[in-house]
This record gives C-alpha cells, structure tokens and sequence, in this order.
C-alpha cells in the first residue's frame, strides 16, 4: 500500500452548478501539478504558502526574495486557474482555495 503525504490541499470552491466528484478531483489535480510545475515541486508550494501567511502576519518588511516569491505565486496561481478550469468553463465567483493542512 502506497500513502500520500499531504503538503498543501487545492479546494475548488463557490463553483455556480454541481460538479461530479471526479471532475472537480480533476480541475484541482490540475491546478496543483500547475503550481507544482510553475515553483518547482509540491514542497516549493507548501514553503511559499508557509512564507506568505509568515508575512501576512507580520510588518510588511519584505525582503527581495519576498518580492520575488510573491511575483513567482502570481504568475503561478494564474496559469494554475487557466489549467484547472480547462474543460469546466470560466465561472467568475468559484477559485480554488490552497492551504496548508
């Protein structure tokens, strides 16, 4: 039997019409191997996440590499969302909610 650590979770949320089960497994299966792709691996995206509630809570002193890591996660949460509504349609009030466990 193969587990599956859990580095981050990707939730597809407020989408406008029900969805089976497997495509809305499949719209955020490919919003993560997305952001996966943009920053390097599934462990690049739980340090980033990590990073940004890290500066969300504290005074915003952001250090290059903080501007770089938040420009990196726009770019990547972009192509992410393109990628992960690929064949469900735009629907402008649903995203995809992507946290730490």
């Amino acid at each position: 039997m193969q587990t599956i650590e859990c580095t981050y979770t990707v939730t597809l949320r407020d989408y406008p019409e029900p969805l089976p089960a497997t495509q809305r497994t499949a719209a955020e299966a490919r919003y993560a191997q997305e952001l996966e792709r943009q920053l390097g691996g599934p462990e690049q995206v739980a340090a980033a996440l990590d990073t940004m509630a890290s500066l969300e809570a504290s005074a915003p002193q952001l250090t290059p590499g903080d501007l770089a890591l938040l420009k990196a996660w726009g770019r990547a949460s972009v192509a992410a969302r393109q990628a992960g509504f690929r064949g469900l349609g735009e629907a402008s009030s649903a995203y995809f909610d992507v946290g730490l466990p």
